[in-house]
């Protein structure tokens, strides 16, 4: 049985220290090559080299579609060169309230991957807001991560959420209508009320803050948010602010159906 581990005693990495390790992989689009070095999911990396803060051979790329090989080539990430492949880990991180999920320095801000021992350079996969906890998949495979994300994937997201008042069938059924997010609008999978002023809310869109504006617009004050499932893969009793590695029949739960659920629910 997997252990988890305690993050409360271990201190910030440096995302992109070179660690030396043999690394083979022929040429690849700069995008995928970023990914496969665990600098971040593909969409994250054409976000850096969008950004330009990805050079090869000294010059500057704005093309995700250029090809490298890191054995030869000089790419750097903010000037920081990639030249390795770790071994690819995966974690499941029940994120702490007070956590970005970001590995760009920030003072005074507390990182996800603050969490997690010095020697490993981690990203998480997707994002969970500071105030938001639960499971939160960590790696450093940028193609795992980018299958996961993809809307493609069509993977629902399980949530747990708190709120003051009594939940009513009223306040399901604002919920269930759906509500504008980031200028879109989306509607949640199911809507289900546990106990009195709890509910779980399951959506697949993952727009930012999507679920707390769907509560919110409920006229819902909302206490807690909390992650408990992605795909078929369960947050189970992994304490707050702690993590454990999976296996890949675990990764492989993220992808897999759940039998589906009724709309609205009492």
């Amino acid at each position: 049985m997997a252990s988890w581990v305690d993050t409360k005693n271990f201190s910030r990495i440096d995302f992109f220290e070179r660690i030396d390790y043999p690394f083979h992989m022929g040429k690849k689009r700069l995008s995928k090559a970023l990914a496969s070095a665990g600098v971040s999911s593909r969409r994250g990396a054409e976000e850096l080299i969008f950004a330009g803060k990805v050079t090869v051979n000294g010059k500057l790329v704005l093309k995700p579609e250029t090809h490298v090989d890191l054995e030869n080539d000089d790419v750097r990430v903010e000037d920081r060169r990639l030249s390795v492949e770790q071994k690819k880990t995966y974690y499941i991180l029940n994120k702490p309230t007070g956590f970005i999920c970001s590995n760009k320095p920030m003072e005074r801000k507390k990182l996800v991957i603050d969490l997690f021992p010095p020697d490993i350079r981690l990203f998480s996969v997707g994002r969970l807001d500071r105030d938001t906890t639960g499971l939160l998949l960590v790696t450093n495979d940028g193609h795992f991560a980018q299958k996961v994300i993809h809307p493609s994937a069509n993977i629902e997201k399980e949530y747990l959420v708190k709120t003051s008042e009594e939940i009513t069938h009223e306040h399901l059924k604002k919920i269930s209508k759906g509500a504008f997010v980031d200028g879109a609008f989306v509607r949640p999978v199911s809507v289900r009320k546990v106990r009195r002023g709890t509910l779980k809310v399951i959506v697949k869109e993952g727009r930012k803050r999507e679920v707390r504006v769907l509560v919110q617009k409920a006229d819902l004050t909302l206490l807690s948010l909390c992650r408990i499932r992605i795909g078929g893969l369960l947050l189970g009793q992994l304490p707050e602010g702690a993590y454990r590695e999976i296996q890949e029949h675990e990764m492989e739960l993220c992808f897999q159906p759940i039998p589906k659920q009724s709309f609205l629910k009492k």
